[in-house]
């Protein structure tokens, strides 16, 4: 690869400290993260704002409301991202994207010295919290966020999934592509957006009345076919079809179908838990969606358990009984807000 000398560009000294106060020795996680839940992991980019919002002082719950539109898409559920647009109207938040175009780091650097955070895919082969899950095993794209860098100690600290993490020397080097071999003219830069943080966070009293309107567009956006049903439709062929290959393709089959289900209605029980202290009539929908929630944890298990006996019986009835849930949660969240 052809070596060029990166622009330059005025960076204030305070690079090296961070946007948002955190140790990540001493981190705490928000609670949506606790280990008693049924889904303690989401997926990177949802997981990643709940921990953003928590840093910034703020409720993340109030956030989720948009979760009641989740849909299956034929071979996976809706991969569950907060809109940008909620986040702007719920906390004031303006998230772009991030064009890069020279040397990464400087790009980091500027944006960090402007106050953004920066959100930006990257390879976990690299990431230390991913020990034990792909850490230096295996190569995935996921997501995290800047808070600090320090280019001369070749430290990144990072929010990922459910935590805040610090990835230095040879990692550095690694997931900021400077180890040998891993630039070359036609390597891609990776997918990048940036935040402006608020000046100021709206008050409790705002921050309801916002995400209650917010949660009643969501409820007239959502589908119009149950998407559990229609996933019972498909899932004991796909399952028949995955019991003939590898069994890796079981993990990432679930993560995008069972997970993604589960971990979606979970974090709606949490925004209706956290409306309804408010709020009346949303109860009964938010045992559902915790139903939802704990029904795709067993569904996950019979599936694992069909592949390997070739007998889909019980995988088939414990879709049936989400199907069943989510009419329930819809059929109340429809009564609350009608169109």
């Amino acid at each position: 690869m052809t070596v060029h000398a990166p622009i330059e560009r005025p960076v204030a000294a305070a690079v090296a400290k961070p946007l948002l106060p955190g140790d990540p020795l001493a981190y705490r996680r928000h609670q949506m993260h606790s280990g008693e839940r049924r889904w303690p992991q989401t997926n990177c980019y949802a997981d990643l704002w709940i921990e953003i919002l928590h840093m910034l002082g703020t409720e993340p719950a109030a956030a989720f409301g948009f979760t009641v539109a989740q849909d299956f898409e034929g071979d996976q559920f809706t991969f569950f991202k907060p809109p940008l647009d909620d986040l702007e109207a719920l906390y004031g938040l303006h998230v772009t994207e991030l064009a890069l175009y020279d040397d990464l780091i400087g790009h980091l650097e500027q944006q960090i010295a402007r106050r953004r955070l920066v959100l930006i895919e990257l390879d976990s082969f690299y990431m230390p919290d991913t020990q034990g899950i792909s850490y230096r095993t295996s190569h995935g794209k996921t997501t995290i966020a800047v808070n600090r860098l320090d280019r001369a100690a070749r430290q990144l600290d990072y929010f990922h999934n459910d935590g805040l993490h610090r990835a230095s020397g040879e990692d550095f080097d690694g997931l900021l592509r400077l180890l040998p071999g891993q630039m070359r003219d036609d390597t891609l830069f990776p997918y990048a957006e940036m935040v402006r943080l608020p000046q100021h966070l709206p008050g409790d009293g705002e921050l309801r009345s916002t995400a209650l309107r917010l949660l009643a567009r969501h409820v007239a956006r959502r589908p119009d076919a149950n998407p559990v049903s229609a996933f019972r439709e498909v899932a004991t062929a796909q399952a028949q079809a995955l019991a003939e290959r590898p069994s890796e393709i079981f993990h990432h089959y679930a993560f995008n179908t069972l997970r993604q289900l589960g971990a979606n209605f979970e974090l709606l029980a949490s925004h209706l838990g956290w409306l309804g202290t408010s709020v009346d009539g949303l109860d009964d929908a938010r045992e559902a969606a915790l139903r939802i929630a704990e029904g795709a944890k067993i569904a996950q298990f019979h599936l694992a358990r069909a592949m390997k006996q070739k007998r889909f019986e019980r995988f088939d009835a414990s879709l049936a009984d989400l199907a069943t849930q989510h009419d329930l949660v819809s059929d109340v969240l429809a009564r609350r807000f009608p169109a």
